[in-house]
């Protein structure tokens, strides 16, 4: 294994680093509502709603979400949809699918119990090591380290990690230096201590590390290297695909199809559509798609507008049509649903992101 760094640290230094950013965090910490409980079911759906999105957007989807679902109970009795919907916007919606499942799993085999064992708690659906970690040590006070990418950027500039972040393989690198460094006595504090310097301290551009707790022991700075760290392997660029969609009008209704639950974006819904083939036009594609995907002859009226999104590990481009409805009936082997609705219907319905960008237009265009 690599050296970590923090195996090369006393135990009075380690000792001194977790007192220093404990107090800190004491005296700097942001209020936040989920650090007004150790409630473990606050606790999870916090840091599920954390995973991927800025603390300032989940703020009121949290007060939301926990306004609608108070607790397991009213969580594992929702419809899914319910559950999609409340979480509209926020994105990876695979995150409300797992946290509704393991909810109704618990309700179902454990009295509604969330476990504070962790094999147990490990083997809901969605809990992975940061879940897990994060809920155990902060509702629990269980010893487990918590590990995310504001983790890692203090921990490798603090002890001088060469482990690349992104690489899978340095996983085991930062969880062994982040459980040698946690203070067992009150590791959700600690956790969320390390966690907040990263936040708002030690920062991916332009650290401020004249405010840092613990920079008399960082490595980076003492060798004028904090911008060398973290170490990142390059990616190669993400895709970028160009996709037609098509508001198909059957009179005053409009023709949406859910999205199969086990899939990306599971169990929302959507205006069908499909990728641009080479040397097709858009309108031409979105004929063809619409077709293909739910079986139907449509005549395009016009344009509404063109659209960008980026997904994690794509960007699409995607031109949106007004279509008028022509003949055939919609297919089901595809969407596993779909239903014929109003336009201001469509607010009732959980929406991908990238529609959202031109659903007021589409609102706004009289012929609809």
């Amino acid at each position: 294994m690599e050296k970590t760094g923090v195996s090369e640290t006393s135990k009075k230094e380690r000792r001194a680093i977790r007192k220093a950013l404990v107090s800190w965090f004491t005296a700097n910490q942001r209020r936040l509502p989920w650090r007004e409980t150790t409630d473990p079911y606050h606790v999870w759906v916090s840091e599920v709603m954390l995973q991927q999105t800025q603390v300032n957007t989940v703020i009121s989807y949290y007060k939301r979400f926990l306004d609608q679902f108070p607790d397991i109970f009213y969580l594992a009795a929702a419809d899914a949809q319910d559950v999609l919907k409340c979480w509209e916007g926020l994105g990876y919606y695979a995150r409300a699918r797992n946290l509704h499942s393991a909810a109704r799993r618990l309700v179902a085999e454990n009295q509604g119990r969330i476990p504070c064992e962790w094999a147990a708690f490990r083997k809901l659906p969605g809990v992975g090591d940061y879940i897990a970690s994060a809920v155990l040590s902060i509702a629990f006070g269980k010893p487990y380290p918590m590990v995310d990418g504001n983790v890692k950027r203090v921990l490798s500039r603090l002890f001088a990690i060469n482990a690349p972040v992104n690489r899978s393989a340095s996983y085991r690198i930062f969880r062994e230096t982040a459980r040698m460094l946690l203070d067992k006595t009150i590791p959700g504090r600690f956790n969320q201590a390390v966690m907040e310097v990263g936040a708002i301290v030690c920062k991916p551009r332009r650290p401020d590390c004249d405010a840092c707790p613990v920079r008399r022991w960082c490595r980076a700075l003492a060798d004028d290297r904090v911008a060398g760290y973290p170490v990142r392997i390059k990616r190669t660029p993400v895709p970028e695909y160009r996709m037609a969609i098509g508001v198909v009008a059957k009179g005053r209704k409009l023709l949406i199809v859910q999205r199969p639950y086990d899939g990306m974006l599971g169990g929302l819904w959507e205006f069908p559509g499909g990728v641009r083939q080479s040397g097709e036009s858009a309108a031409s594609a979105c004929a063809r798609s619409v077709g293909e995907t739910v079986g139907l002859e449509v005549e395009i009226e016009s344009r509404l507008t063109r659209i960008r999104h980026a997904y994690t590990h794509f960007k699409v481009v995607a031109d949106v049509f007004l279509c008028r409805y022509r003949g055939g009936r919609v297919r089901r082997n595809g969407p596993i649903a779909h239903q014929w609705v109003l336009a201001k219907g469509l607010s009732r319905y959980p929406l991908p992101g990238s529609h959202h960008k031109f659903i007021p237009a589409l609102l706004e265009n009289r012929s609809i």
